[in-house]
């Protein structure tokens, strides 16, 4: 039991530390030595127009760029990078979305600037944390910028999005998902069978769980379209949004270790009364690999999906800004590629890779570019029919060590 506690304890002040004190000042100019920098990377507002003869070649010289990221698939993407430039050597770090956090703003601290490319999920942490204290520097390459919108581009460059869904098992429930609102889950009838990844392990699972909370108006409204009462809040509950959650886990809430447990758990053929999961749409991609049966709930009120954006910058300082910068063009995909483009599986290799390029490893269901014009991955059509929230970095960085510690409580009880 101790060590069950010392290793809650080093979580959550993992945790916290990605959130940082909300309430603290920016820094309102640049240090003069990344200032400095910034002047010699032609990066910031120094950056000017984008030279990519220059680049690419200034890139090969450097040799080397250096990634951390929330994602193992980064190693995907190294290779395909060093197969088209065998010049530059990809050194990656492979750290979660927490760790990548966490990692990044410890090595500055120490005046330790040893990456130069951070890409990672966790809106509220590393648009105000990283990007706010000048820890990171965005970057996009210039002929992506009319395929991007503006939202996915600013103030940080989204990599992808993915998104956040409940799943359900089609094989038991092959006429219509079991559930049409959110509140439901809630209800006796779904006691013990509602499974989650642990939030407090992952930021994109945090960022969902969070967004769900801040919509508490139309959580109140659902609450009353699905029973034809007012939301009666509990002793100590300030709102629809954390009332949710305080029933969700009073509903015996199966906390599991990883998204691939909790997709298996709604997804796994021959179960006569399977869990609802609430995970990453990604891992509708089990249904195909594993021979999972999991399907969106959809039509539900009041969302179907939450976008959780996952970002890339160049690090503060980074001692190969111009590979830095090819990376970044890399992960975006070839430019000439557009919505009527034919890409065949795997697409890591062939046609399909000198396309995707650093998409490929990501080209799932349930995972977009940031560009409009590269064509969904099969099984992933219904992404914009669905009712969809995006997580708002303010709402995550002032609110969410609020929600974090209610979190925490209730599942103490």
């Amino acid at each position: 039991m101790k060590r069950q506690i010392a290793a809650m304890t080093l979580l959550l002040l993992t945790v916290s530390f990605a959130f940082g004190m909300a309430g603290k000042e920016e820094p309102a100019e640049y240090p003069p030595e990344m200032d400095t920098w910034l002047q010699e990377a032609k990066l910031g507002p120094y950056e000017g127009t984008q030279d990519w003869d220059e680049i690419t070649r200034l890139a090969k010289e450097e040799g080397e760029v250096v990634v951390y990221s929330s994602s193992s698939r980064i190693a995907t993407v190294a290779s395909l990078f060093q197969k088209e430039y065998p010049e530059i050597t990809v050194t990656f770090f492979d750290l979660g979305s927490v760790g990548t956090v966490e990692k990044t703003i410890s090595e500055q601290k120490a005046n330790l600037f040893n990456a130069d490319i951070i890409t990672t999920g966790g809106s509220g942490q590393v648009i105000h944390e990283l990007l706010g204290n000048y820890r990171l520097v965005n970057f996009v390459p210039s002929m992506f910028v009319d395929q991007i919108p503006l939202e996915m581009r600013e103030p940080l460059l989204n990599r992808i999005v993915e998104g956040y869904v409940l799943m359900y098992n089609t094989e038991t429930y092959p006429d219509a998902p079991p559930i049409s609102n959110i509140w439901e889950i809630t209800e006796e009838k779904w006691r013990g069978k509602i499974v989650v990844k642990d939030p407090l392990a992952s930021l994109s699972n945090m960022m969902g769980l969070w967004t769900i909370v801040q919509h508490a108006d139309e959580l109140e409204k659902a609450y009353k379209e699905l029973t034809g009462k007012d939301l009666e809040l509990s002793d100590g509950v300030p709102d629809a949004g954390y009332e949710f959650i305080h029933r969700l886990l009073a509903n015996d809430l199966i906390i599991l270790s990883s998204g691939s447990k909790v997709a298996k758990a709604s997804g796994e053929v021959g179960q006569s009364d399977p869990p609802i999961s609430i995970t990453g749409y990604t891992y509708i991609r089990y249904n195909k690999t594993k021979g999972y049966v999991n399907g969106i709930v959809t039509p539900m009120t009041p969302f179907e999906n939450i976008i959780t954006p996952v970002y890339t910058g160049i690090a503060r300082q980074a001692p190969h800004p111009n590979a830095a910068k090819l990376f970044t063009a890399f992960l975006l995909g070839d430019i000439n590629m557009t919505p009527d483009t034919v890409l065949t599986p795997p697409w890591d290799e062939g046609e399909s890779a000198l396309m995707l390029k650093g998409l490929a490893p990501y080209y799932e269901p349930g995972s977009r570019s940031p560009r409009d014009t590269v064509p969904l991955a099969p099984g992933g059509e219904a992404w914009f029919d669905l009712k969809s929230w995006t997580v708002d970095p303010d709402f995550m960085w002032y609110e969410g060590l609020k929600v974090q510690d209610f979190w925490t409580q209730e599942v103490g009880k």
